[in-house]
């Protein structure tokens, strides 16, 4: 199974991404996000962040998720190529998140992503998990 693909979205890009379950589901996202911004293949996961949400529906995490990570990477100014998500049954998630410091004579700079989008965001569970997501450039 593919970890995630994109699909063009009038002046935005979206994102499929796929898993096993909603936590494999959610760190193919978060790889899927970051190489619209670089080539996570040259991120080394240097330095460790974690942290917990908690959302209303599947959905709403999502956006939240996506939202923390975009956060992060422009207040830390930090690139990430390592996710780590525990998604309880209450909508409770936990994540840890590797990367290292933007340096752009080191990181192929690809396309900023301005925002996370609500529009045609869905997390579908069937025999895997399949989440959608379009971002603002």
């Amino acid at each position: 199974m593919k970890s995630y693909e994109y699909f063009e979205a009038t002046a935005d890009i979206g994102f499929k991404a796929y898993g096993k379950d909603l936590n494999e589901a959610f760190e193919n996202a978060s790889m899927a996000m970051f190489n619209i911004i670089t080539d996570t293949c040259d991120v080394e996961p240097k330095t460790e962040i974690s942290f917990e949400i908690a959302s209303e529906d599947y959905v709403s995490l999502l956006y939240d998720y996506l939202e923390e990570l975009l956060f992060h990477h422009e207040v830390d100014f930090m690139l990430f190529s390592e996710f780590n998500v525990k998604i309880d049954e209450n909508l409770n998630l936990k994540a840890t998140i590797k990367g290292e410091g933007i340096n752009w004579d080191k990181h192929e700079r690809k396309t900023e992503i301005k925002a996370i989008t609500f529009h045609k965001m869905e997390v579908v569970q069937t025999d895997g998990v399949k989440l959608r997501a379009i971002v603002d450039l």
